[in-house]
């Protein structure tokens, strides 16, 4: 999956695709560098981001989503909380929702993902808003607190009418468990007790904040973050997660096909 923010804040691509034939050409460039699915999002939701306006969320992502849609037909998920942003992004020609607040956002996503019978990926996030921060809150058991998460998450959604074949659990990284990098690390490690929901598993550790501080003495820089999220993504990938979230796709790629001849060849 690769990260595709039309945003004028967003964290680490420093805004280069907020214009439009920016934003094209990096989807193309994502394209041929072997993604297999575009997430566009058009409201950052890092630390200290800011709320954008439904008409102007919409001027970021439609267009975008309608030039790639008529250029090829890759998967297409729109990042976003907002009903109204899913259901045009759907009619626009996206294909899945990736929703950080996990359906607590706004109470109408649920019936657009519903009435529109698409995938949904659903995310931990220790805050209930479209915003994340930079509290670090302590977990006596991270993983048994996403897991609590993720049960309380799939009732709700089914109960929504929802069904559980549409939907893709996301363990969140970073900001989204903790200013903490220790439980991002203790996620990677234990990610295949997540098979117990017998779901596809999304991770995104991409140039997040908890792998800036791997190399003692010194903080990395987003660009340094790569090798480091690529090491951390081998081990989620080998574990039997489906996807990664990256923002340099020919990285990803190279990295999952490498996993995918060791396995063949065992």
């Amino acid at each position: 999956m690769g990260i595709l923010n039309s945003t004028p804040d967003s964290f680490s691509d420093r805004s280069r695709f907020f214009k439009l034939d920016d934003a094209l050409e990096q989807a193309r460039k994502m394209i041929n560098d072997g993604a297999d699915w575009l997430d566009i999002g058009g409201e950052s939701s890092g630390p200290d981001s800011q709320d954008v306006p439904l008409d102007e969320e919409l001027q970021r992502v439609i267009p975008l989503i309608q030039k790639v849609r008529m250029e090829s037909d890759i998967w297409i998920s729109v990042d976003t909380w907002k009903a109204e942003v899913a259901r045009q992004s759907l009619e626009a020609g996206a294909d899945a929702i990736n929703d950080v607040t996990a359906l607590r956002g706004d109470p109408e996503l649920a019936k657009v993902v519903k009435d529109f019978q698409v995938p949904l990926v659903i995310m931990y996030s220790k805050d209930a808003t479209p915003r994340t921060t930079g509290q670090q809150p302590d977990y006596e058991d991270v993983m048994d607190t996403i897991k609590s998460f993720f049960r309380e998450r799939l009732q709700f959604a089914e109960s929504n009418g929802i069904l559980n074949k549409q939907i893709v659990l996301d363990p969140g990284m970073g900001f989204f468990i903790s200013g903490t990098p220790k439980y991002s690390f203790e996620i990677i490690r234990r990610i295949s007790e997540l098979h117990e929901f017998d779901l596809p598993l999304l991770v995104g550790p991409s140039r997040k904040s908890f792998l800036a501080g791997v190399t003692p003495g010194r903080t990395l820089n987003f660009s340094e973050r790569d090798i480091p999220a690529a090491v951390v993504s081998s081990i989620a990938i080998w574990q039997g997660v489906s996807m990664l979230r990256f923002h340099e796709v020919e990285q990803g790629r190279l990295l999952i096909d490498t996993i995918e001849a060791l396995k063949s060849s065992a």
